[in-house]
């Protein structure tokens, strides 16, 4: 079998691969990239992105990453040149509607609720942002592991992709109704956490005095506030009715990455224009340099937290664009009068992010991340310190590599992948969570033979990572993959699902 894998794996670095799956956009290029290398994208916009890619892809199980569409400058509005406020850093809670009592509460496994510190080890919500992730305590002792059985979080991820469909011009019992549904197949396969994404592209899904309406709803993004109902409120009760966790999923940064237009009195239109947000490649980020930036992206977090009943906060790879050049923020790093290399300096806006946020979820909430995989490609190409979220204080409750690789994997083999992230891990309180690739089910074009020879991946995926020291649960990626597969693997699917189950 490796000699097979190896074989298709040249076969990728010398041909182009045939179109993609039927839930995959056709006419894409396959992304292979080895090692800590570069990360190249298509220039084509997709249909469907993946909300979660495999940055890498960088192995040789060949995973698209998301392409960036340039945005014609006659489709661009032109931008307001009014001020734009927000409240305060430590303001109370802005001025959305409250948040309805859910309905049931949520079994929160004992591994999730035991990353959340004390309100004396951990700063409230209210805390400031720090500019100064320099200081910090050193390592306290090891927490002992966390049992595979009642402790064990399993999650899945519900993406935008998922949440399409179900929002689209639908009305708010219409929606109510499908969510529910959506709870009851997540509850019946025995997972237990939810991580919905409220916030794919500088949106909402819920009613935000920062960001506007998403797109999802009618198809074209709306004012600030006028979501025609509270999706994230509804995700919440039918979750916790039926004693599910769920964690809002939010992208940080990534505004745009087609060309369509912003709403009125999105705050980018106006970051533009002052630097605290960027057009790169075709896309629209806000900066991780500018202190507004931060600033918007933290005071989102804390109103989701002081307005919402979510269990935890939950972002995964998009931090700055892949490979981004010098020119991307070269005023921003100039200006800052650093003496650190640019890759350097890129790290350290990174971190000031994570540990503000995390001092913002406070008590009582967890806060994760998922990175890529190949870690390398973090450092070197996201510009994100995992190694140091992991072994020093003050940053994530756990962290939940995208370990989208099969055991057979030449360059990064999954059992090996898995324990390098659990290695890492030396700062007490901090759980792995290992994301599996439910997507490349039975899909020789996106995991190669072994996801086609084999029905039983996720389960020894599982079953192996029960075995590391910091395994506190396992995410699948993601909902339609398991339950609204392409006819083509539906089949794989199943079995799959099957073989999971009798582990659960």
């Amino acid at each position: 079998m490796k000699k097979t894998i190896a074989v298709l794996a040249a076969l990728s670095l010398l041909f182009s691969l045939a179109a993609c799956a039927a839930n995959k956009p056709s006419g894409r290029p396959q992304e292979v990239v080895s090692g800590g290398g570069a990360i190249h994208f298509s220039s084509s916009e997709p249909a469907r992105e993946p909300a979660v890619p495999e940055n890498p892809p960088a192995v040789p199980e060949d995973e698209e990453g998301p392409s960036y569409a340039p945005i014609p400058s006659s489709s661009v509005p032109s931008y307001a040149s009014g001020s734009i406020s927000y409240p305060p850093s430590g303001s109370s809670a802005p001025s959305v509607p409250p948040a309805s009592s859910s309905s049931g509460t949520a079994s929160v496994p004992s591994s999730a609720s035991s990353s959340s510190r004390s309100a004396s080890a951990r700063p409230s919500s209210s805390s400031s942002v720090s500019e100064d992730p320099a200081s910090e305590e050193g390592p306290e002792e090891d927490d002992p592991p966390v049992p595979s059985g009642g402790d064990e979080v399993r999650g899945i991820w519900l993406s935008y992709l998922d949440l399409g469909p179900l929002l689209s011009g639908k009305s708010e019992s219409a929606f109510t109704a499908s969510i529910g549904t959506v709870m009851d197949n997540i509850k019946n396969l025995g997972l237990n956490t939810v991580y919905a994404q409220v916030r794919p592209f500088g949106d909402a899904l819920y009613y935000s005095d920062y960001f506007p309406s998403s797109y999802l709803f009618t198809g074209t993004e709306g004012e600030i506030g006028s979501q025609p109902y509270d999706a994230l409120e509804i995700m919440i009760q039918a979750a916790h009715s039926r004693g599910l966790r769920i964690e809002a999923w939010l992208n940080p940064y990534r505004v745009r990455t087609s060309n369509k237009p912003l709403s009125g009195d999105n705050p980018a239109r106006e970051m533009l224009d002052t630097g605290d947000a960027l057009r790169y490649d075709g896309g629209i980020y806000y900066n991780p340099g500018s202190a507004a930036a931060r600033e918007l992206i933290v005071d989102g977090v804390r109103e989701i937290v002081a307005n919402y009943n979510v269990d935890g906060i939950h972002f995964d790879d998009y931090f700055y664009p892949p490979n981004a050049s010098a020119s991307f923020d070269q005023a921003t790093y100039q200006a800052s009068g650093s003496g650190k290399s640019l890759a350097a300096w890129r790290r350290e806006q990174v971190d000031i992010l994570v540990k503000a946020v995390y001092n913002a979820v406070g008590t009582g909430t967890v806060f994760g991340i998922s990175p890529a995989g190949n870690n390398q490609n973090n450092y070197n190409s996201l510009y994100c310190d995992v190694e140091k979220w992991l072994t020093t204080p003050g940053y994530v409750d756990y962290i939940c590599p995208q370990v989208y690789f099969g055991f057979n994997n030449s360059v990064k083999p999954y059992k090996s992948t898995a324990k390098e992230f659990n290695d890492m891990i030396t700062q007490s309180g901090v759980k792995l969570y290992v994301g599996l690739a439910a997507y490349k089910i039975g899909d020789a074009q996106q995991g190669g033979t072994e996801w086609v020879q084999n029905t039983d991946i996720m389960a020894r995926q599982v079953e192996y990572a029960r075995t590391l020291s910091r395994y506190g649960g396992f995410a699948l990626y993601r909902y339609d993959s398991l339950f609204n597969p392409a006819g083509g693997v539906s089949g794989a699917v199943k079995k799959e699902i099957a073989n999971l189950k009798d582990i659960l």
